[in-house]
């Protein structure tokens, strides 16, 4: 591979954003490929899966450069220097990789590999939670399956097509995809690549939707005619294939506490062509209250500390921290004890988060039904999805049916 000064620079850009001034890395890189318009596919290509791969491991990557938080350019450098000699690659002769031998960066990543916390590129609080949570064994398997990269999966949109049909167009526009057995509506992308810009995209034919995402909705058994609460509908990925089940029929409320949300889940709305989503903001503790008991369903897609989706969130590792983690599963449990408030007797709760530890799972979950609370619930089914077994994103996701 050789190196281009104006691609390496910008790789630097991206990761000093990233690291030195907390900005999240999707963000970082779609702005720079923005103010860089005249690079090609293949560069833009290279700057991207460069900066991933770095920001997945950076704890390994800065150990063996000798650089320290929070980075210079030179350290920077140093760093991308070291994953370069690491993948194979000669080094141009620039000043800022003068030093850098490969023989010494192999024997200090040799020696590194030994220790998870390294080989896996986790701080050592995360570690430690990690065995603690799952066992060694299992959090072992889990750390090295969120650390490879997440395959392209779609969710067909059942309003505007369906899967073979998709399949089909996307195949002339040049984009070859799978089945995924399981999973009805997914299609996984065989080759990495843009599907933004595709025909099928702005006719409203699909989303990106993982696939243990694509679980969640149907999870909750929602039907035509009912009256359904995402009650944490964010950016409305979960809001939409609630919409599709639903066949458009019924009310589909979709409420979050951040407005700004729920405009970008109306306009993918309108190009879904999901016409019975009704956005809400909760402006205040009036709006949920106005909703107890009238809800055939409610999701609760709770916040959470996203340790299951690492794998295309390789940077969120870098911004937790264990007061994050304790704040997060309080929200959790003040949520599921308020919003669960909304369904009616007889209807059904699910309670899911995108997280493979079990304080903000099934543990969360056995602590609301022995609570006051939970007294008139019970729970009817879960599911834990891990990425080790699966090879998709970590989930979790149980079924509370409210009996009095």
């Amino acid at each position: 591979m050789r190196f281009h000064k104006n691609l390496t620079d910008g790789v630097i850009e991206a990761l000093e954003k990233i690291f030195n001034e907390g900005a999240y890395a999707d963000r970082a890189l779609e702005s720079l490929l923005k103010h860089n318009r005249q690079w090609g596919s293949r560069d833009r290509g290279f700057v991207a899966e460069t900066v991933y791969e770095i920001v997945r491991w950076k704890r390994l990557y800065a150990e063996i450069a000798g650089a320290a938080s929070p980075y210079s350019r030179a350290d920077l450098y140093r760093i991308l220097g070291a994953w370069a000699l690491l993948k194979g690659h000669s080094l141009p002769a620039w000043p800022e990789f003068s030093g850098l031998e490969e023989k010494e960066i192999r024997d200090l990543h040799a020696n590194l590999v030994k220790q998870r916390k390294f080989r896996e590129s986790v701080p050592d609080w995360l570690d430690r939670l990690g065995a603690e949570s799952l066992g060694e064994e299992a959090w072992t398997r889990e750390l090295e399956a969120l650390n490879q990269q997440a395959p392209v999966v779609l969710r067909a949109n059942t309003l505007r097509t369906t899967p073979e049909a998709l399949r089909t167009q996307l195949e002339k526009e040049g984009f070859k995809t799978d089945f995924i057995e399981g999973y009805p509506w997914a299609l996984k992308l065989q080759q990495r690549a843009n599907v933004f810009r595709t025909q099928a995209f702005r006719d409203g034919w699909f989303e990106v939707q993982d696939a243990s995402s694509q679980k969640v909705a149907p999870f909750l058994e929602a039907g035509p005619g009912m009256r359904v609460v995402d009650a944490c509908a964010g950016a409305g990925g979960k809001t939409l294939h609630l919409a599709a089940l639903m066949e458009n029929r019924g009310q589909l409320l979709a409420l979050d506490v951040y407005p700004a949300k729920l405009e970008e889940l109306q306009r993918r709305a309108r190009r879904a062509g999901a016409y019975n989503i009704e956005a809400r903001a909760i402006t205040s503790s009036k709006v949920v209250k106005r909703l107890e008991g009238k809800a055939d369903r409610v999701l609760i897609d709770a916040p959470c500390s996203g340790l299951g989706v690492l794998r295309r969130n390789p940077d969120a590792k870098w911004k937790l921290d264990p007061g994050f983690v304790e704040t997060v599963c309080q929200t959790q449990r003040d949520l599921l004890r308020e919003y669960s408030r909304m369904v009616k007797p007889g209807g059904k709760v699910v309670y899911a988060t995108c997280s493979i530890l079990p304080a903000e799972n099934h543990l969360q979950v056995a602590e609301f039904l022995e609570g006051e609370a939970g007294k008139g619930f019970r729970l009817l089914k879960e599911e834990a999805v891990f990425p080790s077994r699966e090879g998709f994103d970590g989930f979790y996701m149980a079924q509370l049916e409210r009996v009095g």
